[in-house]
């Protein structure tokens, strides 16, 4: 058991020893799998370290959100997986805490401080994507609770997940984001079927889930029927909160190999020129971000919500992320052909292409480009909103 009083040092020496242990048997380039990612949620979970600043009385330690801010930025530092549950740590656990009934806290909150039940997301829909407010799924009130039907998609880790948390509407006469309710249902329930959807890098991440007459049990809905809205965007603060931190990171990693790339690319000077350039402009654009990063860390960390900074560094750090990505796949060369499931001696080109690919779905998942920018302009800048969204 690692030390409170001492909790960061004695941290770091416990992720050095244990990514040694897990890069003996995952490679860094198979951070991304799911082998990877179970097997480094389960020695988080079995060395305490995912309720950090859960109340003792759930098995928390009750550190401060400034600590586990300094957490997760050791644990990108250091290179390390994101853990298979994150959904469930970022998300779901901090909005349990916020909103769940007393019922719900020990139902629930063990299986994701152990490691013995993973969730998944179900808020997108088919012809609605990233607009929430036509949730089309809808769940009707019988005597012994709830009756679900309708469909979710691109829902990560569906085919893995034990629960689900998900968008609903309980009211059949709403409009809108009116009428709906951030329900838990069970995946292994009858009725529930997943379909996984393969992606452009080969692997199926994604999914495609259908809710058949699904019977969920009262006391699976989070807050009062009808509050779903308010919930979830209350559950998208903790995601681009304290949970951003890692990826700002992988970004500045990720753009110092990009330099090193350019050093090593044989280009003619007017070429490396170009290139250099493009450089710049990216560490410019990467060094406002980590700016803006510091600034919501610093709002969480007093107690507030990142409110539309967020919306603005989801925008910011994935079309940079992206553009860094297509800059790596230009230096390859003639590499850039192999594809993302190259083994050896192509391991490195593989995992360019990989990332790069990986790096389109960035502005679409959590939130399209166009819905941020619909955020940024209605409630920053004041714009008239869109009619054709309702972000």
């Amino acid at each position: 058991m690692i030390r409170t009083e001492h909790f960061l040092e004695d941290a770091e020496a416990w992720l050095r020893t244990a990514l040694a242990q897990l890069r003996a048997e995952h490679p860094d380039t198979a951070s991304h799998t799911p082998e990877c990612r179970q097997t480094w949620n389960r020695m988080l979970c079995e060395a305490g370290l995912v309720a950090l600043t859960w109340p003792r009385e759930y098995g928390g330690r009750e550190l401060p959100t400034a600590t586990l801010i300094a957490f997760h930025e050791l644990c990108a530092r250091l290179r390390a997986p994101q853990p298979i549950n994150s959904i469930a740590h970022a998300i779901l656990a901090p909005t349990l805490l916020r909103f769940g009934t007393a019922e719900q806290k020990a139902l629930f909150l063990p299986g994701i401080r152990d490691g013995s039940e993973i969730w998944c997301q179900g808020y997108s829909e088919p012809q609605t994507g990233s607009d929430l407010s036509s949730v089309r799924t809808r769940a009707r009130p019988e005597a012994a609770g709830w009756r679900v039907d309708g469909r979710k998609i691109w829902t990560t880790q569906a085919h893995l997940a034990t629960w689900c948390f998900a968008l609903v509407r309980t009211d059949p006469a709403s409009r809108a984001h009116r009428g709906l309710s951030f329900m838990l249902i069970d995946m292994r329930a009858e009725g529930v079927r997943v379909e996984p959807i393969r992606q452009m890098t080969g692997e199926a991440d994604y999914n495609e889930v259908l809710f058949e007459a699904v019977a969920v049990p009262e006391g699976r809905i989070l807050g009062e029927p009808g509050e779903g809205w308010r919930i979830a965007m209350a559950a998208a603060e903790y995601e681009r909160g304290i949970y951003f931190m890692p990826r700002v990171v992988q970004l500045e990693d990720e753009l110092d190999e990009l330099e090193a790339a350019l050093a090593r690319a044989p280009l003619a000077p007017a070429e490396r020129a170009v290139h250099a350039r493009r450089v710049q402009d990216l560490a410019d654009a990467c060094q406002v971000i980590r700016w803006r990063v510091d600034r919501v860390l610093r709002q969480v960390a007093a107690g507030d919500t990142p409110g539309i900074d967020g919306a603005m560094l989801k925008l910011m750090w994935s079309e940079t992320r992206q553009q860094v990505w297509e800059q790596r796949v230009e230096l390859l060369g003639e590499a850039a052909v192999l594809g993302p499931q190259a083994g050896a001696p192509y391991a490195g080109a593989a995992s360019v292409q990989r990332e790069f690919l990986w790096s389109r779905a960035e502005t679409i998942v959590a939130g399209t480009s166009e819905i941020q920018r619909n955020i940024v302009g209605e409630r920053l800048l004041g714009l008239p909103k869109d009619r054709g969204q309702h972000a």
